[in-house]
């Protein structure tokens, strides 16, 4: 089994821009929230769960699978 330096070094400053991301778009829903229709903010809130928690699994798994070189 071969690791990849590439995705190495890209997990590597994901694992570190991903909270500035969190920050940014949750800081973002929330100065726009009050101002869309009640179904843009239940698509926007869940939307971003969902990123939130599949980029928070992909970074988990990268992180054990290829960082780790397991």
């Amino acid at each position: 089994v071969l690791s990849s330096l590439p995705l190495q070094v890209m997990l590597y400053f994901n694992v570190y821009y991903f909270p500035v991301w969190c920050l940014a778009e949750g800081i973002m829903l929330h100065l726009k929230y009050h101002l869309l229709p009640w179904h843009y903010q239940f698509l926007l809130v869940t939307a971003f769960l969902i990123l939130s928690l599949a980029e928070g699994f992909r970074l988990y798994l990268g992180y054990l699978g290829n960082l780790q070189e397991k």
